[in-house]
């Protein structure tokens, strides 16, 4: 009876433990980081819809990279693009790079560090290395 006591006693911590790892609060760098890929994709997938509008194909590229300076200057640019303000999806996403540029300006402020200042490198995106399986 007793070995079987520990053994549900060690498990309870083990989830516990498991448990309280999984639910910690994002630090400003992993929120900003997971908020501009989400972006990002978000923005390819408008850009491939079947049933995209010609005025998506107007929309400044929206390629994110949070390491680089210039990315602030094309928050700033997408979100005051004047076109498209009749699609929900277009306004949804200026809505989550106005959220990104607020947090990288006013809460991560003090935690970020830019690595370049590459304004071309936003407009050109470096394609990720393929996959073998």
């Amino acid at each position: 009876r007793l070995p079987t006591m520990k053994m549900l006693l060690q498990l309870i911590a083990l989830l516990s433990a498991a448990l309280l790892a999984s639910t910690a609060p994002p630090t400003c760098y992993s929120r900003v980081l997971s908020l501009s890929k989400e972006i990002t994709e978000s923005f390819k997938e408008l850009q491939t819809s079947k049933t995209v509008d010609p005025c998506v194909q107007t929309l400044p590229r929206l390629y994110l990279d949070i390491h680089n300076y210039c990315v602030l200057a094309k928050l700033r640019d997408f979100v005051a693009y004047p076109g498209c303000d009749r699609l929900v999806e277009v306004n949804e996403l200026k809505e989550k790079a106005r959220s990104l540029y607020t947090i990288l300006i006013s809460y991560c402020r003090r935690d970020l560090v830019f690595l370049t200042d590459d304004c071309n490198a936003l407009e050109i995106p470096i394609s990720p290395p393929l996959e073998h399986s």
